[in-house]
C-alpha cells in the first residue's frame, strides 16, 4: 500500500468537483477571468491534483505567514513553500476583484477554463521577509530575484474548485496525477518506493545510486524529473524524457517507474527540499533520495554557494517523523576503470584509480563531438544528447555586427554573407539594420525604447533562425550596452553568439559618408541620430573589435585566415596530448589503431569547425582551452578578446 498522503487526505480536487462539472463550467463564463501565468499554471495543476495536499487553493494571508515565518500552515501541518497567486493592482481593479467573490482561472495556452476561486482575501506581501525567511535573502539567488522582478504586488488567496486538468500534448501516457500513481503501485503491488528528483539527465552513475538505494530498502524507484520550470540554461525537458526512456529498460526488468512532475522549482534548498517530500509522499513515495546542494541554485556572483552541501538533508531529516518519509543520502557514484564498477565514494579505498566526467566536460564533450565513454553513460542515452546537442560546427550561430552608421558593418556583413554561402553546409540569414527597420520595424521610431525594442525583435528572430540551424549575420547599429547584452542571451540559449565591433571612428564614419545622412543630422532633418545627437555606448568586451579605417577587406581576409589556421593547430595539439593521457593504460595494438583512426576523424570534423574564422577569428576553439590565440598586425587592426 502506497504511503499516506501529507496531512492524511490526498486532496484530489478533480475528483471532487467532477460531479459538479457542468455547473462550474457555466459559471466560469461568467465570471471575470484571471489568465494564470506559466508558474502559476503549475502551481495550480498540482493544487487540484493533490501533489500539494493539503492545499486546496493558493494560500491566504494567514497561510502565507505561517510559512514564510514558521514552515507551518493555520492548521497545524508541516509546509515550506509559500504557493500564491500573485496579480497586479491594476488587474485587480479592472477585474473588480474582492474578498467573498469569486473568479475563473484560465490557461493562457488555449483560454480553458480550468478552476474557480472563492477569494478569502487580498493581501501585500513582505517580499523582502519573504526572500529572507524562505530563500535566504541574496539578491542574487534566482528565486529572489523573480519574486523582486517578475512577481506581482498583490496575493489572492483563496480555495479553488476544479473544472479540467491542463491539457498536454507531450508524454501524455507519463504525466500521473498523484491518485494514478497510487493506482498504478497497488496494481504493481510496490509497497515501499524510493523516489528519485531530477532535472537534468541521468547516466550511469544515476542508475547505479538508484539501484543501490532501492535494493537496500528492498523497495522499486519512481524516477520522477521535473518537467515544468526549472533553472534557466537547463536541458530541455523533451530531450530530458527521451534519456529517461532510453534508460529504463538498462534497469532490473520491474523495478522502475517512470512518472513526470509539472512542478515550477524555486531552486529553494532546503526549504525545497521539504517541498519536494511532501509532494512525494503525496504522490505514494514512502523514500525520497536527496542529493548534495539539493534543489539549490549553485552559486552566487562573489562564487559563495547559496547553501551548505548538505544543508537539504538535514532540513528533511529535521522533519524526517512529521513527514513520513525516509531520507536516502545521495551518495557520489566513482567509477573504478580496473574493475569496471560504480561505488560510493565512501567505499573507494584510498589509491584506487578512480575516471570521471564532470557537467563541464560533459558539455565540452557534446559541443566538439569528443567521444563520451561507455562507463560514463550508455549509448543509446548518448544518441539522444547528440541529437539534441550536436556539435559547434552543426549548430547555428550568430554574428552581430555593431557600430556607427557608415562605419563598414553593413559592408562587413554582406561580405561574410558571400563568404558563408559559398563553404555550404547550412543556410545563412542576413539582418541588415535597414532591412529589419522596414520589414520588421516600420512603426518604430528611435527614442530608447523604439531602438531597444527594435533590437529585441532581431535577436527573437536570429534565435529562432539560430536554433534551426542557421548562419545569421545581423547589423543594426545597436548603440546600447543592454540591449545587445539581451540579444546576447536571448541567442545565446540556442548556439554560439559573436559580438563584432566595427570600432570605425564617428569622424571617419561621417568623413566617407556618401549618402549625406550625417549632414542631414547635422542641420537638424533626422533627429536622434547616433553619434550626432544620441549616443553609443562602445562593449566594452566584445569577441572581436575591427577597425576599418586602418584594414583593407583584403588585410581582413588574409589576416583572418592566418587565425583560424593557427587556432586550428594549437587546440588539435592540445586534443592529441589530452587522448594520449585519458588513453595511456591502453596496451591492445588493435584497439590504439582504433583510437588512433578515431581521432584522425574527429580532428577533421573539428577542422570544420572555424567555419566562421575563415572570415573572422571568431574561433573558440583555442579560447575553450584558456589561450587567447595569435595577434598580428603592427596596428592593431584586429584584436583578439580572451576570457582568461
Amino acid at each position: 500500500m502506497a504511503n499516506p498522503p501529507h496531512g492524511g487526505v490526498l486532496k484530489d480536487l478533480l475528483a471532487r468537483d467532477a460531479p459538479k462539472h457542468k455547473e462550474l463550467q457555466e459559471e466560469a463564463e461568467q465570471l471575470p477571468a484571471i489568465v494564470l501565468t506559466e508558474r502559476q499554471l503549475c502551481d495550480l495543476e498540482l493544487i487540484i491534483s493533490g501533489g500539494f495536499s493539503p492545499l486546496e487553493g493558493f494560500m491566504n494571508e494567514k497561510d502565507y505567514n505561517g510559512v514564510v515565518e514558521n514552515l507551518r500552515l493555520t492548521d497545524g501541518n508541516l509546509f515550506s513553500m509559500p504557493i500564491c497567486l500573485d496579480l497586479s493592482q491594476t488587474s485587480i481593479q479592472e477585474l473588480g476583484l474582492k474578498p467573498g467573490g469569486r473568479a475563473t482561472l484560465r490557461d493562457f495556452r488555449d483560454d480553458r477554463n480550468l478552476a474557480i476561486i472563492t477569494i478569502d482575501d487580498i493581501y501585500q506581501p513582505n517580499k523582502s521577509k519573504e526572500a529572507k525567511e524562505v530563500f535566504g535573502g541574496d539578491e542574487d539567488h534566482p528565486a529572489v530575484e523573480y519574486l523582486y522582478k517578475t512577481v506581482q504586488d498583490y496575493y489572492l488567496g483563496g480555495k479553488v474548485e476544479a473544472i479540467s486538468r491542463l491539457n498536454h500534448y507531450d508524454y501524455v501516457a507519463l504525466r500521473y496525477t498523484p491518485a494514478e500513481l497510487r493506482t498504478h503501485f497497488d496494481k504493481l503491488g510496490w509497497s515501499r518506493v524510493v523516489a528519485f528528483q531530477t532535472r537534468n539527465p541521468m547516466h550511469r552513475a544515476h542508475r547505479e545510486l538508484t539501484v543501490r538505494g532501492a535494493r537496500a530498502r528492498q523497495a522499486n524507484v519512481l524516477i520522477h524529473p521535473v518537467v515544468g520550470l526549472t533553472k534557466p540554461g537547463d536541458i530541455d525537458h523533451f530531450t530530458r524524457v527521451r534519456v529517461y526512456q532510453a534508460l529504463l529498460p538498462r534497469y532490473p526488468n520491474g523495478m522502475a517507474v517512470l512518472g513526470l512532475l509539472p512542478l515550477a522549482m524555486r531552486m529553494g534548498g532546503p526549504r525545497e527540499a521539504i517541498w519536494h517530500a511532501i509532494i512525494r509522499k503525496n504522490h505514494g513515495a514512502t523514500h525520497f533520495i536527496i542529493g548534495r546542494d539539493h534543489a539549490g541554485p549553485g552559486k552566487n556572483s562573489k562564487g559563495v554557494d547559496f547553501y551548505g552541501p548538505y544543508d537539504a538533508q538535514y532540513a528533511v531529516e529535521k522533519y524526517r517523523a512529521e513527514l513520513g518519509i525516509d531520507v536516502v543520502p545521495f551518495q557520489q557514484m566513482i567509477y573504478l576503470p580496473d574493475s569496471d564498477e560504480y561505488k560510493p565514494d565512501d567505499e573507494v579505498p584510498a589509491g584506487v584509480r578512480t575516471l570521471n566526467i564532470s557537467g563541464t566536460e560533459l558539455r565540452s564533450r557534446l559541443r566538439t563531438g569528443k567521444d563520451i565513454p561507455e562507463w560514463f553513460s550508455y549509448p543509446e542515452v548518448v544518441k539522444v544528447l547528440r541529437e539534441s546537442h550536436p556539435p559547434r560546427y552543426k549548430q547555428g550561430f550568430t554574428v552581430f555586427l555593431t557600430g556607427y552608421q557608415n562605419s563598414g558593418k553593413d559592408a562587413v556583413a554582406r561580405a561574410l554573407d558571400v563568404t558563408l554561402n559559398q563553404q555550404g553546409g547550412r543556410s545563412v540569414s542576413l539582418l541588415l539594420g535597414e532591412t529589419v527597420r522596414s520589414e520588421l520595424s516600420s512603426e518604430l521610431g528611435f527614442s530608447h525604447a523604439d531602438r531597444s525594442k527594435n533590437i529585441h525583435r532581431i535577436a527573437f528572430v536570429a534565435a529562432e533562425l539560430t536554433k534551426a540551424g542557421a548562419a545569421v549575420i545581423a547589423a543594426p547599429i545597436a548603440p546600447f550596452q543592454a540591449s545587445r547584452q539581451a540579444a546576447r542571451e536571448t541567442i545565446s540559449q540556442y548556439g554560439s553568439f559573436y559580438l563584432v565591433h566595427i570600432a570605425t571612428s564617428l569622424q571617419y564614419s561621417e568623413k566617407t559618408d556618401k549618402k549625406g545622412v550625417y549632414a542631414k543630422a547635422r542641420r537638424g532633418d533626422i533627429r536622434g541620430f547616433t553619434g550626432v545627437d544620441d549616443p553609443y555606448e562602445a562593449p566594452e568586451k566584445p569577441d572581436l573589435k575591427v577597425d576599418l579605417e586602418t584594414t583593407s577587406f583584403r588585410s581582413l581576409l588574409r589576416q583572418s585566415s592566418q587565425f583560424a589556421a593557427y587556432n586550428f593547430r594549437e587546440y588539435a595539439k592540445r586534443r592529441t596530448r589530452d587522448a594520449f593521457r585519458e588513453h595511456r593504460a591502453e596496451t591492445d595494438e588493435g584497439k590504439v589503431q582504433e583510437l588512433m583512426q578515431k581521432g584522425l576523424k574527429e580532428l577533421q570534423v573539428l577542422k570544420r569547425q572555424t567555419v566562421v574564422s575563415q572570415f573572422f577569428q571568431l574561433d573558440r576553439l583555442v579560447v575553450e582551452g584558456g589561450k587567447s590565440g595569435k595577434q598580428t598586425g603592427d596596428r592593431n587592426d584586429i584584436v583578439r578578446q580572451t576570457t582568461e
